[in-house]
C-alpha cells in the first residue's frame, strides 16, 4: 500500500509540474496571452497550495504524535488551528493564558521558541532544540525529530 501512494504521489506531483511549466512557458513566450498567464498564476498558486498543506498535515502529524508520547490528552487538538496551540501549551505545561501571547505581534515569536523548548524538554531532549525552530530549514526538521525520534 505504501509503494502504490508513493507512486501515486510522484505521478500526481509529475502533472502538477507539467502544468505549471506548460502554462509558465506560453506566458513566458511574451504572446501577450492573458490565458497564459492566468495558467501561470493559478498553476502558482495551486503549487504552494498543496506545499502549504502538506506541511500542515506534516507538523499536525508531529504534534499529535508528540501528544501521544507526552500522555498528553486530546491529541487530536493537532489538527484545529487555534486548538493546536492549546495542545502545545499543555504539552509544555504552560499556562493556558499564554495563547494570548501568541497573537502579539513580536512577543509570538518569543512565546513559541520558550513553548518549543518546554516541549522538547517534555520529550527527553536539550532544551536548545526550541531555538532552532527560527532556524528556517530546521523548524521542519525539529518537530519531526521531537515526534519520531526514542
Amino acid at each position: 500500500m505504501k509503494a502504490r501512494t508513493s507512486v501515486v504521489s510522484r505521478l500526481g506531483l509529475i502533472a502538477l509540474f507539467a502544468v505549471v511549466l506548460f502554462s509558465s512557458g506560453r506566458a513566458l513566450a511574451q504572446e501577450n496571452n492573458p490565458m497564459a498567464a492566468a495558467g501561470l498564476g493559478i498553476g502558482l498558486i495551486m503549487v504552494f497550495l498543496i506545499i502549504g498543506a502538506a506541511a500542515y498535515v506534516y507538523m499536525s502529524l508531529a504534534l499529535q504524535t508528540i501528544a501521544d508520547k507526552t500522555k498528553t490528552e486530546n491529541s487530536w487538538l493537532a489538527w484545529i488551528p487555534i486548538a493546536n496551540l492549546v495542545l502545545m501549551l499543555n504539552i509544555a505545561k504552560k499556562p493556558m493564558w499564554w495563547i494570548i501571547l501568541f497573537f502579539v505581534p513580536i512577543v509570538n515569536i518569543v512565546i513559541a521558541i520558550m513553548v518549543w523548548m518546554a516541549v522538547a524538554e517534555a520529550r527527553g531532549k536539550p532544551s536548545w532544540w526550541g531555538i532552532l525552530t527560527i532556524v528556517p530549514v530546521a523548524n521542519l526538521i525539529v518537530p519531526g525529530v521531537l515526534a519520531w525520534s526514542d
